[in-house]
């Protein structure tokens, strides 16, 4: 079986969901160009526990995990099934590879996951499992983490990091369309690291051009590192377009092939 791709995604704001633009629109194609995968597993930082937890429901609800939103967003639902028997051989797998993962019956898919899951498979057939990031988690053992999820896509799981190039939301700003000159610099920065399988420069990344402004915390570049390590060393990664929402929140994501 010819190994599943790596996505590294970027599932932006909740609105994401309503105003898809030129970023959903991508990941309308993309699913519509890959292969069908037998599961998706997704990691998101709006899922963050003390060690590893994997989803282990049948049908996994769809959680609105912000507020202060229009009431469309929360009638939204991404009704996608779950695979218990798979997520129990993945939490196997994981503990076998040194790590105390857990099965959680009870939890759903957040809007890390969910949102842009919509896009790429807007009809929700496809099983979903999320994976949750180990609070303890830092550069090298985000990348080390991927490497250990590498496996996985030889058995036609494809693997979606779920985060964003930038996320300062300390300079959120409604309204505002102008893109921030320090967030293109980092997006730039990024996309030449990753063309490049730069993980020295990428796990180095509060020392590239505006790191700390671009990540205030690193929660939502982490999930960049986890693709990065699951994906083959010098295989080709594909830039999806996106725009910079809000002046300062890059949607670019990136097909690692």
């Amino acid at each position: 079986m010819i190994p599943m791709p790596v996505l590294f995604v970027a599932h932006g704001a909740p609105t994401y969901a309503l105003e898809p633009g030129l970023a959903g629109a991508g990941l309308v194609r993309l699913g519509e160009r890959l292969p069908r995968p037998k599961a998706v597993l997704v990691l998101s930082p709006h899922w963050i526990s003390r060690e590893p937890r994997i989803t282990g429901a049948a049908r996994p609800e769809t959680i609105h995990d912000f507020g202060g939103f229009p009431d469309e967003l929360y009638r939204l639902q991404y009704p996608a099934p779950g695979a218990p028997a798979l997520a129990a051989a993945l939490a196997t797998w994981l503990r076998e590879a040194g790590y105390r993962a857990e099965l959680d019956k009870g939890r759903g898919l957040d809007h890390g996951a969910w949102v842009p899951l919509r896009f790429l498979y807007p009809e929700a057939d496809v099983p979903v499992l999320q994976l949750s990031m180990p609070a303890w988690l830092d550069p090298a053992s985000s990348w080390a983490l991927g490497e250990a999820l590498r496996p996985l896509r030889g058995q036609g799981i494809l693997i979606v990091a779920s985060g964003s190039l930038t996320h300062n939301l300390y300079e959120f700003r409604q309204g505002v369309t102008a893109p921030a000159d320090y967030a293109l610099a980092f997006e730039s920065w990024a996309r030449e690291a990753v063309r490049r399988h730069d993980k020295a420069a990428l796990l180095d990344y509060l020392n590239a051009p505006h790191g700390r402004r671009a990540h205030p915390t690193p929660d939502h570049y982490l999930p960049l590192l986890m693709a990065a390590g699951a994906a083959s060393p010098d295989g080709e990664v594909e830039v999806l377009e996106g725009d910079m929402r809000y002046g300062m929140l890059s949607m670019e994501s990136y097909l690692f092939g």
